[in-house]
């Protein structure tokens, strides 16, 4: 286990293109074996792009961090998500951390992150989705306490579906 910390940098309107292009490279790297060029194309610039980004925090109240090391200030990753008032939750929209930084337990710090403005804010819960055939992601979940409350495939347009789990972890 890495003893490695990591630094939560808020990101503002003129970070917005380095966590775009940080997203894009991310995907690329994962995702196009998994989903295909074409769907992992589509999902960048849907969820991922610029504009996409500018979106969710304008219409939908996102936040995002870069993630840093403590150590010497490598970007790790990214992470970001919104919270959800009817339900009582925060919705962990994204943790994607570059290929040299998994298995580190950053994402534990993640979750660790997010449990603390959870109650910081007075909710429940935090729920993220996840690809059912990501078991690296589902794995490193569960170690973080979340667990499979449904199961969803989601049209997201030009033929691609988004199969996931939906995963939940109770504020304690």
């Amino acid at each position: 286990m890495s003893g490695e910390e990591i630094v939560f940098e808020a990101v503002g309107p003129r970070d917005v293109e380095e966590l775009a292009e940080l997203a894009g490279s991310i995907w690329r790297e994962f995702w196009t074996d998994r989903l295909g060029s074409g769907q992992t194309e589509y999902m960048i610039d849907r969820f991922q792009s610029r504009s996409a980004i500018e979106r969710d925090m304008r219409e939908h109240a996102y936040d995002y961090w870069l993630l840093r090391s403590a150590e010497d200030g490598r970007v790790v990753g990214y992470t970001g998500g919104c919270v959800e008032p009817a339900t009582n939750r925060f919705f962990v929209s994204k943790i994607y951390l570059l290929a040299a930084e998994r298995g580190k337990h950053f994402a534990s710090a993640v979750v660790r992150f997010y449990d603390a403005l959870c109650r910081e804010r007075g909710l429940s819960a935090m729920y993220l989705t996840v690809n059912k055939g990501n078991e690296l992601g589902i794995r490193a979940y569960e170690g973080n306490g979340f667990a499979v409350i449904d199961a969803v495939e989601t049209d997201i347009g030009c033929g691609f579906i988004m199969d996931d789990y939906i995963m939940e972890r109770r504020v304690g």
